[in-house]
């Protein structure tokens, strides 16, 4: 098996949940839920989902993949409606890659939160980066 990389971003919920924000096995790379909570997250649909997915590639970057490494991509809403709204950061985020992908209307930790993001990648070497 090879070698189990984990990454931590420091947040509380990390220690709090004992989770890593990602982790690394060749060829994989997974990173958990990331949400748009804090300053940074904004106050509508596409501003959170821009912010999460800002996260997600964070994370990958710290493990040798990114954005154009994913092939899996699943968020979960608040509230579906409008689904458009999600769509649209959706495509320019992955245009070039079209990763399969899954949006769930669920709810999430905080009334605040309006989407949750989460993505599997391969890493560099295979994505032909």
């Amino acid at each position: 098996m090879s070698e189990r990389r984990l990454i931590a971003t420091g947040t509380r919920f990390e220690k709090f949940f004992g989770y890593s924000r990602a982790v690394r096995v060749e060829p994989w790379v997974t990173v958990a839920g990331c949400t748009a909570a804090g300053p940074d997250g904004g106050a509508n649909i596409a501003a959170q989902n821009t912010e999460c997915l800002r996260r997600i590639e964070s994370a990958r970057k710290e493990t040798g993949a990114s954005l154009e490494g994913v092939v899996r991509a699943r968020f979960y809403a608040s509230a579906i409606s409008p689904l458009e709204a999600y769509g649209v950061v959706h495509v320019e985020s992955f245009t070039q890659v079209r990763p399969a992908s899954t949006i769930v209307e669920a709810a999430l930790a905080h009334p605040s939160l309006l989407v949750e993001a989460e993505a599997d990648a391969i890493t560099n070497d295979l994505a032909g980066e």
